[in-house]
């Protein structure tokens, strides 16, 4: 007698035991993703598959672009499932709603922007009178911080304007005076030059004929010129 081993039916329920829980989601995830690869190869289909594990961790399998295929179903669901009319009536609704809160603000925008600048002021009580004061000398303080602020700002920029012509004044003056030096140096140097040149010229050593005979008068060879 042959005895044949029945497979039994898994459970659908889900596994208490961590261990084989895990080792289940591995096994079936992976045959999953060999079935959504079949399917996309052999009837040439667009696939995507997303799958996060117990933990967070994703595996995903898509047959040409994840993003694409997600994209392509987004825009097939919109085509597909148009807003009904109730939905569209409720939405119509919403807007008009928030339409007529925006305009009961900027209503009371514009009331307070008016009491501020010291306009309809009739129907104002006392209290109301000191709140705008308060806010106003509020607004008065910041607006004086805030110049006091710009005042000094300003200040550090020229001071430090100031520091930087300085300097270059202080750099331009010792290029100056480097300058006056060399130009002095030059200058002596050309004037010790003309003084030596005169001097050679006004030498005994020169060949300059005179008249004047350097001698004792016993030597002097006398002259007696023709009558």
């Amino acid at each position: 007698m042959q005895i044949k081993m029945v497979r039994g039916k898994t459970q659908m329920k889900r596994i208490e035991n961590p261990i084989s829980r895990q080792v289940t989601f591995s096994k079936r995830k992976n045959g999953l993703m060999k079935k959504a690869f079949e399917l996309s190869v052999l009837c040439d289909a667009q696939v995507a598959l997303v799958v996060f594990s117990p933990r967070g961790r994703l595996y995903e399998f898509a047959s040409s672009s994840i993003l694409e295929t997600i994209e392509r179903y987004r825009s097939h669901t919109r085509i597909n499932n148009p807003p009904t009319t109730s939905d569209s009536v409720e939405n119509n609704q919403h807007l008009n709603e928030e339409a007529e809160n925006m305009m009961k603000k900027i209503d009371l925008l514009e009331t307070s922007k008016r009491k501020l600048l010291g306009e309809d002021l009739g129907s104002c009580s006392i209290n109301e009178l000191q709140k705008i004061e308060q806010q106003l000398e509020k607004s008065i303080n910041k607006i004086r911080a805030k110049k006091t602020q710009v005042y000094r700002e300003q200040i550090d920029q020229l001071k430090k304007k100031e520091k930087a012509l300085l300097a270059e004044n202080t750099s331009l003056s010792e290029k100056c005076d480097s300058y006056s030096s060399q130009q002095a140096k030059k200058d002596d140097r050309d004037n010790i030059g003309e003084v030596e040149g005169i001097t050679d010229q006004s030498s005994p050593n020169s060949d300059v004929e005179t008249g004047l005979f350097i001698g004792l008068p016993e030597t002097r060879t006398r002259r007696i010129s023709p009558s």
